[in-house]
């Protein structure tokens, strides 16, 4: 159970406007949270193991030792008020459904779970869980399409639809976006070009690309991947 002191230094958290609880402090989930705190955001990071909590209480400011697969310890720790839960439980699948299940019964409006395997994502998602993350598997995605030099930065959304960051192939060198007209030939649109100790340049019809630009390109993964192996 929940010490008095703990269990109001969590409501007053979770009356903060946007709050978010990050339950399991793995590398997964200190990640998250201690971005989140860098970001400016409230909150409370979770994990059942006290050494853990020990090992970061100096650097995270609001962290606390409690089971979340236990509904009365979720309740004491106020999490229905809170904004968002990641839960980013990595030892033992049944201690990641059950803490689903408790935050979904408590009706928290926006639930996100680190999944280790499609299984896995498909209980907690009929539980009830708005998010699912496959953090190794989308990071695996996204080195492969970094590995070769081709792209810089890449991001792709669930419905096959990719953002990238490229060299400016040699047949755009020099010409204005209007004379490439890459977003007929090539299906993808140039949103924004980044120059070296430049500002971002918002890409303009009349923008001319120069040979060291780097291009912010966006389109269906297929036709951006495409893209970039031109360079």
């Amino acid at each position: 159970m929940l010490d008095k002191f703990k269990s109001s230094a969590a409501r007053r958290l979770a009356s903060q406007t946007d709050s978010i609880m990050v339950i399991g402090l793995g590398r997964f989930g200190l990640a998250v949270a201690r971005s989140l705190v860098r970001l400016g955001h409230e909150v409370l990071a979770v994990d059942a193991r006290l050494a853990v909590v020990e090992a970061v209480a100096q650097e995270l400011p609001n962290v606390v030792q409690a089971d979340c697969t236990d509904a009365d310890t979720l309740r004491q720790l106020d999490a229905h008020s809170f904004s968002h839960v990641v839960v980013a439980i990595g030892q033992g699948l049944e201690a990641s459904v059950l803490t689903v299940l408790n935050l979904s019964q408590m009706g928290i409006a926006d639930i996100w779970v680190k999944a280790a395997t499609a299984q896995h994502a498909r209980i907690v998602e009929r539980l009830g869980a708005h998010h699912v993350i496959f953090p190794e598997a989308d990071m695996g995605e996204r080195v492969a399409h970094l590995v070769t030099g081709k792209m810089i930065d890449f991001i792709e959304f669930l419905d096959g639809f990719a953002i990238a960051k490229t060299r400016a192939p040699a047949e755009m060198h020099g010409k204005p976006l209007s004379e490439s007209r890459i977003r007929q030939s090539k299906l993808v649109t140039v949103v924004g070009i980044k120059r070296l100790n430049q500002n971002f340049i918002y890409a303009q019809p009349e923008t001319v690309v120069e040979a060291d630009d780097l291009l912010v390109v966006a389109g269906a993964t297929t036709d951006v991947e495409r893209f970039a192996g031109m360079t």
